[in-house]
């Protein structure tokens, strides 16, 4: 955090290093069914969430999509070149799937437990993808594709990309807009 100059309360950067243990194990993470295991879509976890009549289902789930979006984004953020779906969707309804969970469990125990932390992971969402990122980089030596780190800044706008990109002799230019850019 302190070399993507993330500031954040204890009690989030607690919750994300519980969320890196969580899912450290393959069962945590991959939804058991059939064929195989694998990721439930998150726009499918958000379709269930706000179809839920009970709230604490629907939290269970907005967290759940939150929880996976951060942990994908962070991790497996460079494998979306060229797929369907890329990281910027991962952060995008990663962020709203916090920031629904913040409001929804204001007033409550779970809220004055973890509402600050929904709200700070909402707001921060790409930083915290940014430092997940960095963990996954420092336990390898790997030449880093320019190209693709730049589709990610284009994306995502976000700092550590742009940081590398500097690092690596280029400067993003955030005047460009979307006509522009390409």
């Amino acid at each position: 955090m302190a070399k993507q100059g993330v500031a954040a309360d204890d009690h989030t950067a607690y919750y994300v290093v519980n969320l890196l243990t969580l899912f450290a194990r393959y069962e945590s993470l991959y939804e058991q069914g059939k064929p195989g295991p694998g990721l439930q879509p998150v726009a499918l976890l958000l379709a269930a969430a706000a179809d839920s009549p009970h709230r604490e289902a629907r939290n269970a789930l907005l967290r759940r999509a939150g929880d996976t979006s951060l942990f994908v984004a962070g991790f497996f953020g460079d494998g979306f070149a060229r797929k369907l779906v890329d990281v910027d969707y991962y952060i995008d309804m990663g962020g709203a799937a916090y920031g629904r969970l913040s409001d929804n469990v204001r007033g409550t125990r779970e809220g004055r437990a973890f509402g600050t932390v929904f709200a700070e992971l909402a707001e921060k969402f790409r930083d915290f993808v940014d430092v997940l990122a960095e963990i996954r980089d420092s336990g390898r030596a790997a030449a880093i594709d320019v190209l693709r780190l730049y589709e990610t800044w284009l994306r995502t706008g976000s700092g550590r990309a742009a940081r590398l990109l500097r690092e690596h002799g280029l400067e993003p230019n955030a005047t460009l807009n979307v006509k522009t850019r390409h």
